[in-house]
């Protein structure tokens, strides 16, 4: 019988064994023979919902929705997830005791759990009670609340953030993908290898001679807890390769998607690449050895491996060498005598710090960005001259603001200062560059000064698929189309399995008016995340662009994002001529008035009516709106608003040209 978090009469059944675990749902405790297991609560949320479905597999979508009800995160969040509650009771991903992950599905539970019926004890509406038995919550507020936080600027602040991604993997914003991805060690958040992506009818991408993949190293480890430090390794010789000239380097968002255990032929195939390096790492005390391995994605031939072994303060210097190493020993020829060996780390407590740091900020939630935020201080304090970590610190003042968790204004001011502070310290570094243009871009509408910033990056990384992304969009937003275009294309060329391109792809194309492009584009998206916020709602764009009104407001259906969803079937009853329906749906929106004014505006505009569209719009730009209104430029949705006067004067106020 599958054994459920809630009963039929209402009554909560409030423990479970698990093999020799316990779990207490009231407590929200996990002890092994009565020694209590510490889990962090999205850890905890995720084995509540694998224990309401067991035996059934609980797909990644599935746990996207039930631990994380309402949030806008990444679904590499969900792996994450699953390895710190692996970590937490003892379980291998190699040989599962408890978790095992179903390739191409989710997760389920191996043993059968065992209610404990001794404890059953009645709770009020327990019927409705969410999966994970604990009243789910959107960062902290309980299910209950649930209603008012959508109307509150915290909810707002999450459809900024996830509006903003448009450039940014399923909802996070751009930093908070390009950060993880820019050769910076960062614990991972990979797509789980069960949903590693086989797309049907994907276009091969072409193989190059001169390209490689690294793959995510495994945590070697006694106590398997060790794998932000893996993961790190990994994303460092990413960052060095890429210092290569003439080598294409996989960025991590493409090649994380993987691990040791998928077929490598299909993985180069995937990602169209020559060569894969795979790795794994094991640190007891102040000691670190590191395995490398290349090898040949065409026949899964090992053209080089080597250990090496050495004390925790040399791991930079231990980087350089195992990427030297490798390129001199691929069988292509590149130049590696321009490339300085690092010095020994100032403070290797710091550089674990500063790895435990990232790990925080993977939780995406009010408790997890300030630990983070506390613990990239205690990096500078104890090492003043570590610039990553003023880059990391920026980053997570930005996501607490993009949040809602600190006012705005505070947490970007913050934001630019870490990252002016980076630049002090290391002019070359271009990934701040590239995020103080962003800062000029989404924040103060300063396209000039974003440009500025974003050419240093681009001088100082021709080749780097994140700070050509950062360029695309500035394209974007100043209606620099066709130079948009190319730039996107570049970026995925370098990273071919990211969403994110995918989606910005779809309103560059829409933008120059290339619908069945966009239109490609989007259904991309699709296939690489299936419940992605505003991939539904950009594709039912196109489509209403395409006169395709039936299957546009199909597509608005399914978008989980609600002011995306009742703005895109506004426009698409509109355009069935069932203007009460729209009417409906627009005053649904309206209850609220300062939660999404512009997707009211975009409403408004596509029915013609500018007086509308302006009022809300005037709004926006109060509230100094970050997400979409930045790209107001390119918007066909405005298109029938054109000519009216006052609609120039706006595009005038936000410094862009008519």
């Amino acid at each position: 019988m599958q054994p459920s978090l809630t009963t039929d009469n209402g009554s909560a059944p409030l423990r479970f064994r698990i093999a020799d675990l316990e779990i207490d749902i009231g407590k929200a405790e996990v002890t092994r023979r009565d020694k209590k297991i510490a889990l962090p609560r999205l850890s905890f949320d995720l084995l509540c919902a694998l224990i309401n479905a067991a035996p059934a597999i609980v797909t990644n979508d599935e746990l996207l929705q039930r631990v994380w009800p309402g949030l806008v995160v990444s679904p590499e969040s969900v792996s994450q997830c699953v390895k710190r509650l692996r970590s937490a009771i003892g379980d291998d991903s190699q040989q599962p005791r408890y978790i095992l992950g179903v390739r191409g599905r989710g997760y389920r539970l191996i043993p059968v759990p065992e209610r404990l019926s001794d404890s059953i004890l009645p709770t009020s509406g327990a019927a409705n009670t969410p999966v994970n038995g604990l009243n789910a919550t959107i960062s902290g507020v309980p299910t209950s609340q649930t209603s008012a936080l959508k109307r509150s600027k915290h909810w707002r602040a999450l459809l900024i953030l996830g509006i903003a991604a448009v450039t940014g993997l399923v909802g996070l914003a751009i930093r908070a993908v390009v950060v993880r991805s820019h050769g910076l060690p960062s614990s991972r958040t990979n797509v789980p290898v069960a949903v590693a992506p086989s797309l049907a009818g994907a276009t091969p991408i072409p193989v190059s001679k001169y390209s490689i993949a690294v793959l995510p190293f495994v945590d070697m480890s006694e106590k398997k807890d060790q794998e932000y430090f893996a993961d790190g390794m990994a994303e460092e010789i990413i960052d060095l390769l890429t210092k290569f000239p003439g080598l294409k380097v996989i960025g991590r968002t493409s090649s994380f998607r993987f691990s040791k255990s998928d077929d490598l032929r299909s993985i180069g195939t995937q990602l169209g690449v020559a060569y894969l390096l795979e790795g794994s790492v094991r640190q007891s005390g102040d000691r670190l050895r590191v395995t490398a391995q290349l090898i040949d994605a065409k026949d899964g031939a090992h053209l080089f491996s080597q250990t090496y072994d050495r004390p925790l303060s040399d791991v930079l210097k231990m980087q350089d060498e195992i990427a030297i190493s490798l390129v001199r020993a691929l069988p292509i020829d590149l130049e590696t005598n321009d490339i300085p060996i690092r010095p020994a780390l100032r403070n290797p407590e710091a550089y674990t710090l500063y790895l435990q740091g990232l790990q925080a900020s993977d939780q995406f939630n009010q408790e997890g960005l300030e630990q983070a935020v506390r613990d990239f201080e205690r990096v500078i304090e104890l090492d003043p001259s570590f610039a990553p970590a003023y880059l990391l610190l920026g980053n997570a003042y930005f996501l607490l603001g993009a949040y809602g968790f600190m006012p705005p204004a505070v947490a970007f001011e913050r934001d630019r200062l870490a990252n002016e502070r980076a630049l002090t310290l290391d002019q070359s570094l271009a990934l701040a560059h590239a995020q103080l243009g962003d800062i000029h871009r989404a924040y103060d509408w300063d396209w000039a000064a974003a440009d500025r910033e974003l050419k240093q990056a681009l001088a100082l990384a021709p080749n780097d698929g994140n700070i050509l992304f950062y360029a695309a969009v500035q394209s974007l937003g100043m209606g620099r189309w066709d130079e948009a275009l190319k730039q996107m294309n570049s970026a995925l060329a370098i990273d071919p399995l990211n969403p994110s391109r995918y989606l910005t792809l779809t309103l560059i194309q829409s933008s120059r008016g290339r619908l069945e492009e966009a239109e490609a584009a989007a259904r991309r998206t699709l296939e690489l995340i299936p419940m992605g916020p505003f991939a539904h709602s950009f594709l039912g764009n196109v489509l209403l662009l395409r006169g395709q009104s039936d299957a546009a407001l199909t597509e608005f259906s399914k978008e989980t994002l609600e002011a995306a969803r009742l703005g895109g079937i506004a426009r698409a009853h509109f355009a069935q001529g069932r203007k009460a329906d729209s009417d409906a749906a627009l005053a649904q929106m309206t209850k609220h008035p300062t939660d999404h004014p512009f997707f009211i505006a975009e409403a408004y505009a596509f029915r013609g009516d500018s007086s509308g569209a302006l009022k809300w719009l005037d709004l926006a730009y109060a509230q100094k709106d970050s997400g979409m209104l930045p790209f107001i430029k390119g918007d066909a949705m405005f298109k029938r608003i054109e000519g009216d006067p006052r609609y120039k004067a706006f595009l005038k106020k936000m410094n862009l040209p008519e």
